[in-house]
């Protein structure tokens, strides 16, 4: 053996430690090659890590592994015990190196078998010697970077089912949860959510930057629901700066913020942030907040709005209050998502969310099929959240909905908001308004007005930048936009609660029907 023919191989071992490079079949595979030898590595189980490999477009021979054939199966026992270092053996024309792989010092080890027709002379043994420390090296690391990723993903699942508690206002099992790894964090009465929206690849990057950024006084989310979306729950007020000065300098990134809810209003407020999302999408700072737009609810008498939810929602009340609470959470979310998005927020299947959906539906006698429903039923879970929870206050005489939408500051906003879309040459508000009347039916729509279902799709999409909201996905921004044409008169009143009295004072029915 030269020096050169050793600085050959030691600087192809090496090679294979560079971070491009690090990989223990690519080490066990070099090692047959350059000592011409027969290879298997085990791990502390006796799973093999790495093994002969076939040739291309070859199936992999039905012949034994190195070392299958031991005469004395203990020997390779007592090198991954430790009680010996290595071992050879010899016979039947074959030449065996066993050597122990350290794979977590003072603990687990694995084996590296290294079979020869010809003896190991001095090269090839030290090939052998110094190919072991590079795997036991490598493993190392890898078991390392495994933990530290399963560590990651507990973790992250824990947060998930922390955001997935408070989406349901079950706040003392969530606080209880998050007590034991993030002491403090939901300590607070009330918080504000922050959706991060960037490239669906970069996600995993995006999340640790927002841990980084919020010092993990946050909580932290990786959307279930939508690949691009980072949650966020904090009880900082400082939280939004620091989120935005994240997305300052990062391109098709978009920051989308809620107002302070009570914490058991979480999902309340986490539809705000993917509100404001939308918003951020046509602001030259890519960022909104939720409480930056007037919203209809705020325009309306808050004594009858309050007295009208509560007769809408009465039927509720008869049921346990965490069965009520969880049929309204999940109702909440499935107006702003799809079924299946919200099964995914919640942890459930979305046939749980359909069901609880058509159980509030049976309830309140009406149909989500119809967005005018939808649009007075999401009004009336938002106002809910600020009723008193005792059902204590006093109840003045239950107003109708249209008794709701006929006020003058409410006129003026619906009228304001609906008119931007006259200054655009297109028929873009007879398109929505025909489009909301079909149920978001394209095709239903372009029938009505005798235009392209194509067409109309166009004009619904192009709608959404003048109003600075989104149309064609289910959400706070749809059901504002429906209001607002319920305030013109430009569609009809919901039918809400059955009508089979509907003179009768207090009656559901009579909240739209007078």
């Amino acid at each position: 053996m030269t020096e050169g023919d050793t600085s050959t191989w030691e600087r192809e071992l090496l090679e294979l430690l560079r971070p491009a490079a690090r990989d223990v079949r690519k080490v066990v595979d070099w090692l047959a090659a350059t000592v011409d030898a027969a290879v298997s590595l085990q791990d502390d189980t006796g799973a093999l890590l790495a093994a002969p490999a076939p040739l291309p477009d070859e199936p992999r021979p039905d012949v034994p592994l190195p070392g299958d054939s031991l005469p004395d199966a203990s020997l390779a026992a007592d090198v991954v015990a430790g009680r010996i270092a290595s071992a050879a053996w010899q016979g039947r024309g074959r030449h065996l190196r066993l050597v122990r792989i350290e794979l977590q010092r003072g603990s687990s080890a694995g084996l590296l078998t290294v079979e020869r027709t010809a003896p190991f002379d001095r090269r090839a043994s030290e090939i052998v010697t110094h190919t072991a420390a590079v795997l036991e090296v490598l493993l190392r690391a890898r078991r390392t970077t495994t933990t530290g990723r399963r560590l990651q993903r507990a973790a992250a699942d824990l947060r998930l089912a922390i955001l997935q508690l408070l989406m349901v206002e079950d706040t003392v099992s969530a606080r209880r949860v998050a007590a034991g790894l993030w002491p403090g964090l939901l300590d607070t009465d009330t918080a504000g959510v922050y959706v991060v929206e960037g490239r669906t690849e970069e996600r995993d990057e995006l999340a640790e930057r927002c841990v980084e950024a919020t010092g993990e006084q946050a909580l932290v989310v990786r959307c279930p629901a939508m690949d691009a979306h980072v949650i966020v729950v904090t009880p900082r007020e400082a939280t939004g700066e620091d989120l935005r000065a994240l997305i300052a300098d990062r391109a098709d990134t978009y920051l989308g913020g809620s107002t302070r809810q009570n914490l058991a209003c979480t999902a309340t407020a986490y539809g705000q942030a993917v509100s404001a999302l939308a918003v951020a999408r046509f602001r030259p700072d890519r960022t909104a907040v939720y409480a930056e737009r007037t919203h209809p609810g705020r325009l309306m008498d808050p004594a009858a709005l309050r007295a009208w939810t509560s007769a809408l929602l009465r039927p509720l009340d008869t049921l346990a209050h965490h069965t009520s609470a969880e049929l309204l959470a999940t109702t909440r979310l499935g107006l702003e998502f799809t079924a299946v998005n919200a099964a995914k927020i919640l942890g459930v299947s979305r046939n749980t969310v359909r069901a609880r959906m058509e159980r509030v539906e049976s309830l309140l006698g009406t149909d989500f099929s119809a967005l005018t429903v939808r649009a007075a039923v999401h009004l009336a879970l938002n106002t809910q959240v600020g009723l008193p929870a005792d059902g204590t206050a006093v109840r003045p005489a239950p107003a109708r909905l249209d008794d709701l939408l006929g006020g003058p500051a409410l006129r003026t906003w619906a009228q304001d908001l609906l008119g931007r879309l006259d200054t655009d040459a297109r028929d873009l508000r007879g398109s929505l308004r025909a489009w909301l009347a079909a149920g978001g039916n394209a095709e239903r729509a372009a029938q009505q007005i005798g235009v392209h279902a194509q067409t109309v799709r166009e004009h619904v999409r192009s709608a959404e930048p003048v109003l600075e909201r989104r149309l064609l996905t289910a959400g706070s921004d749809l059901y504002e936009v429906v209001l607002a044409h319920l305030v013109t008169a430009d569609l009809d009143q919901p039918a809400l609660g059955p009508r089979s009295h509907p003179e009768e004072p207090g009656h559901p029915g009579a909240l739209v029907h007078g």
